[in-house]
């Protein structure tokens, strides 16, 4: 396989129901996470490993997406006319990242089912699948060593972390077997969202994914699943069998820095992670977070 994969496909249709109000109106992609969205972070990930070929799957509520990714000429100009060269910047970062396009989902019936709005987009290529809750530190890279394993072991690639056994039930868990590099995996089997006692590993999949474009033909076909959705998890388990040929489900196992914007306090602790590490930010709030946390004790 040496095709160079240049497609990211981005499922941001949900409705974002755990920060109402405040995605009463705005998308949560569009959440800020210090200044920039949560969504322009996980398009920046693919350029860098790059996959400059960005399709979002939408629904409804979610212009906001496309206007982000868009030049607004006006704002352009009043900051062209003030002289705010670096604010001018931070305007065109977004609308010249990448090329990206926009398709609804329609029906919401699940990741995989996202997934399976690409087809006509993604082709018989490889792509690559980010989901947009997962903001990985750009200082540890996972989406270039998940395209690099693609193309040695020709087969998808997820990425897995090591959780907290009791946390596993929020995700799905891969049953595993190893290979000769440590960091890697070969995915035997996946259960999604199972309860601890029962879960096959502590490995979580994470959202990212190296797919090839044999899934499509197993979303066709694939039932609904748990929650009554259609399940990008179901589909993988039937690659991991090698099905079709596929080359089966490897996993490269993450030990860098993620943070999950899908869940009120880890947003939070992300925002304030972020800001800590920025040379602009962090050496003013720092301090300030050390004397915050020492107050905590006093009478």
């Amino acid at each position: 396989m040496t095709d160079r994969i240049t497609k990211a496909v981005i499922p941001a249709a949900g409705l974002g129901t755990r920060f109402l109000p405040a995605t009463k109106a705005m998308p949560k992609e569009m959440l800020p996470v210090v200044d920039k969205p949560a969504i322009q972070y996980v398009v920046e990930e693919a350029v860098a490993a790059g996959l400059d070929d960005v399709l979002m799957i939408i629904g409804r509520n979610k212009n906001a997406l496309a206007n982000h990714f868009d030049r607004v000429t006006e704002l352009e100009l009043s900051l062209a006319s003030k002289g705010d060269e670096k604010k001018l910047e931070r305007v065109k970062e977004s609308s010249d990242l990448a090329d990206v396009h926009f398709v609804r989902q329609g029906d919401p019936k699940g990741l995989g089912h996202a997934v399976l709005r690409a087809r006509k987009h993604v082709g018989d290529q490889s792509f690559a699948v980010l989901l947009g809750d997962d903001l990985i530190d750009a200082r540890d890279p996972l989406l270039t060593r998940m395209l690099d394993e693609h193309v040695t072991r020709g087969a998808s690639i997820v990425a897995l972390l090591e959780v907290d056994p009791a946390s596993i039930q929020m995700y799905g868990a891969a049953a595993v077997e190893a290979t000769d590099d440590p960091d890697v995996v070969r995915v035997t089997g996946l259960v999604e969202k199972p309860a601890p006692e029962v879960a096959p590993s502590n490995l979580a999949v994470i959202g990212r994914y190296v797919l090839k474009p044999e899934v499509f033909d197993i979303l066709e076909r694939t039932p609904p699943g748990k929650g009554g959705e259609i399940q990008l998890t179901d589909a993988l388990m039937e690659m991991a069998g090698d099905v079709e040929g596929t080359g089966g489900v490897y996993g490269v196992v993450f030990r860098g820095r993620r943070y999950d914007t899908g869940d009120k306090l880890d947003y939070i602790k992300a925002v304030i992670q972020l800001a800590s590490d920025r040379d602009d930010l962090g050496p003013e709030l720092r301090p300030w977070l050390t004397e915050y946390v020492a107050s905590f004790d006093r009478p």
